[in-house]
């Protein structure tokens, strides 16, 4: 049979009274007189889909992501539905899975996913590496998210946790234990712990820290309170740095033998 609307053949069964065009998506009667197919030229307007052609291409588009080795850091597509890939250059394994933690839980996890860590999960790994993270229970182990971390807890934290970008949110009352490593901190509710950030420590009129800093700038609103030691700059030299420095610096003074000597300071 031939589609009256396109001009699209198929088969069909002999005694079909109805059809649906696999091609338009328009029915149409096989024995129904075939109108003539300039009609569609003459009227030049576009011929427009069904609902459930359209919904399909919809569904049918494949969106990928691009995720990077563990081992070798290299880049590459994935499609969003996977839920694991291998690298093309080292061939490692790399899992794209999220997790839901809502009990306890003491596995390493190493993901190219996101992280949530429920009220009622316990999280007590000694290593939890992903991309993002949502902290609303109690955290024992080490966490490391490659973008952004979110906590609203109120708890002590013992292990390291570390995020490019970390939000305290403000009925968090949190105490951290270990030093805090991340590039941006939005502090909204209490906190206590060090802070290195390589980028900003805004401090939100809700938000109270008491502890040290050491990051790029800070920013503290009005109402916002912080207490404790504030460096800001670049200190991160270190003890060979200095070393070196001091030792060009005695280089650099030529001090011609039999001359007096000058006494150290004490």
């Amino acid at each position: 049979m031939e589609c009256p609307h396109c001009g699209f053949k198929q088969m069909e069964y002999v005694a079909a009274k109805t059809t649906i065009c696999r091609q338009c998506g328009r029915s149409f009667s096989p024995s129904a007189p075939k109108p003539g197919l300039k009609l569609k030229d003459e009227s030049g307007a576009p011929e427009e889909l069904p609902l459930h052609r359209k919904l399909e291409g919809i569904w049918g588009r494949q969106r990928n992501r691009l995720v990077s080795c563990f081992e070798c850091k290299r880049k590459h597509e994935v499609s969003d539905a996977a839920s694991s890939t291998n690298c093309p250059g080292c061939s490692a394994h790399i899992d794209l899975r999220d997790y839901k933690i809502t009990t306890s839980f003491s596995r390493t996890i190493r993901t190219r996913g996101d992280v949530h860590l429920t009220t009622k999960g316990d999280l007590s790994s000694t290593s939890v590496i992903c991309t993002s993270a949502i902290i609303e229970g109690k955290v024992r182990g080490n966490l490391e998210c490659e973008d952004s971390m979110t906590i609203n807890l109120v708890g002590k934290i013992p292990g390291r946790i570390g995020a490019q970008h970390l939000t305290v949110e403000r009925k968090s009352d949190i105490q951290c234990f270990r030093r805090v490593r991340v590039t941006n901190i939005d502090i909204k509710g209490r906190m206590s712990g060090e802070i290195v950030a390589t980028g900003s420590v805004t401090i939100h009129k809700t938000g109270t820290l008491d502890g040290n800093v050491t990051a790029k700038s800070i920013a503290i609103e009005k109402g916002g309170i912080f207490s404790g030691q504030l460096v800001i700059g670049q200190a991160n030299l270190t003890q060979g740095e200095l070393l070196s420095e001091t030792k060009a610096a005695e280089e650099k003074s030529e001090i011609p033998l039999g001359a007096a000597q000058p006494l150290h300071a004490t």
